[in-house]
């Protein structure tokens, strides 16, 4: 059995990996956020504040002895309000370091943990974003969060390599790390980007442009590639990179 643990299931990217995933009856989904929009008999919904720094720490996955894979998908991220710094309001700001940043960091801390002797397919994949490489005026603290996720994804890695250099590879079975970008995709957080403020935001035309162009991918198609790109993991090198890297 596949077990798939990921967070922001309600909607969006992280909807649309549980919509593909259930298709396939060996698949098991445990959906971890605060709402719940999915029901089929294979998904588990956990309902999780992951804004709130305790409930994360308290946050406890399950035994599964007869997995062949365990992946755990840190899918949740806000944008929070679209404005520059200096007119951020200090708890907005906590509160979407806590969900982009704090959250995927310490699910993935548990995860590893608890699943460290498991002898199965052990995935961790962040959603990754170009906010994460590139400034985007009004997004400072998405930018930010994203850059660090993508550096927590690197020394995770360098960490696992390291492990694996120094143990008997025959006995022990380390983790996949990846942080991978999707692209700009039709969700509400495209919705809300294209009600920001011009006075706060200089690049709102283009994303006004992005949905009237059609360039906007849709999540179902999103979620199909990321798990056809994720069906090797063994032999993926990069822990850093974009879907549209994979042709």
């Amino acid at each position: 059995m596949n077990y798939y643990y990921i967070t922001g299931t309600s909607r969006g990217i992280g909807k649309g990996f549980a919509d593909y995933l259930l298709k396939n009856s060996n698949n098991r989904v445990i959906g971890i956020s605060r709402q719940q929009s999915i029901n089929n008999n294979n998904y588990k919904h956990i309902n999780l504040d992951l804004t709130n720094a305790e409930a994360i720490s308290n946050f406890k996955f399950d035994f599964h002895p007869d997995a062949k894979k365990i992946y755990l998908i840190n899918n949740a991220g806000s944008l929070g309000f679209i404005k520059p710094v200096g007119k951020l309001d200090a708890s907005t700001i906590i509160k979407n370091y806590t969900l982009n940043l704090i959250a995927p960091s310490v699910l993935s801390n548990t995860f590893i943990d608890f699943y460290n002797t498991i002898d199965a397919e052990k995935v961790i994949v962040n959603i990754s974003s170009g906010a994460g490489k590139a400034p985007v005026d009004g997004w400072a603290v998405y930018c930010a969060s994203k850059a660090g996720v993508d550096m927590f994804s690197r020394v995770l890695d360098e960490e696992q390599k390291i492990r694996m250099q120094q143990s008997d590879k025959k006995i022990d079975i380390g983790f996949k790390i990846f942080s991978i970008a999707p692209g700009i995709v039709d969700t509400e957080m495209q919705n809300d980007i294209r009600k920001a403020s011009k006075n706060n935001f200089s690049r709102l035309e283009n994303f006004i442009a992005f949905k009237a162009n059609n360039e906007l991918l849709d999540p179902a198609i999103v979620s199909e590639k990321y798990f056809k790109i994720l069906e090797d993991v063994i032999n993926i090198k990069e822990v850093v990179f974009s879907l549209k890297d994979y042709k």
